[in-house]
């Protein structure tokens, strides 16, 4: 497994749904950029089901981004929007008073982007979860110019998730680089089989498979990625 000359300087991590292991595979993919030698740092803009500490909000899942991530980001700088409801990020800022907009993400990645050699920004659910009512991912992701890498869940019906999450992609002008494959159900039949039919139909590459392991450590996964 070798690093691709053309791989970016960050990218936006999406899914086929949510619950499919983008934070995990985020980590596995910080883990395996380390591991190459870059310095790489996560990013999640905008964060709902946060818990209130004495720091402040923090979220679960960004907190597993810092600890992935080399040089270590500050927390309002991974994670600028931080809203406590566990609902979908429109409902969760409207419950708290927060306007979500592009001025504090575009601060917090630039400041970002200068301290490391690769970000990796990952979304909310799937492709088409909306930001806000005048705010979709397509938005954030035009705005930071980034590309895209889909984690496709293994599971039934995972076929038709990604390829229409892929054509969505495609549909909004962004750019989809790579996708990944996420064994989220280990009762899933014919999985080998499953991932021969997503590899000949999506038109990007496979950046490689996850095991189903819960509670791994996500650096002992970092091989698996041919990035």
């Amino acid at each position: 497994m070798s690093l691709p000359v053309s791989l970016p300087a960050a990218l936006y991590v999406t899914g086929t749904d949510t619950g499919i292991g983008k934070t995990f595979s985020s980590c596995v993919l910080l883990h395996a950029l380390r591991q190459r030698g870059r310095q790489a740092v996560g990013m999640k803009p905008v964060a709902s089901g946060c818990i209130r500490t004495a720091e402040g909000l923090r979220n679960e899942d960004a907190t597993a981004l810092m600890a992935a991530s080399d040089p270590m980001p500050s927390y309002d700088d991974l994670n600028p929007f931080a809203l406590e409801q566990p609902l979908a990020p429109e409902i969760a800022a409207a419950e708290a008073g927060v306007t979500l907009s592009l001025g504090p993400i575009e601060t917090a990645f630039a400041r970002l982007r200068a301290s490391a050699d690769t970000v990796a920004v990952e979304g909310v659910g799937g492709w088409l979860a909306p930001l806000s009512g005048t705010l979709d991912q397509a938005d954030l992701v035009q705005a930071l110019q980034l590309p895209v890498v889909m984690v496709v869940g293994l599971r039934l019906g995972c076929l038709n998730h990604a390829r229409l999450t892929a054509a969505a992609i495609q549909a909004s002008g962004a750019t989809c680089i790579g996708w990944i494959a996420n064994e989220v159900d280990p009762s899933m039949a014919r999985r080998d089989e499953n991932m021969a039919l997503l590899r000949a139909r999506l038109p990007m590459p496979c950046w490689g498979r996850l095991p189903y392991a819960p509670g791994a450590d996500p650096a002992t996964l970092a091989a698996r990625l041919a990035i």
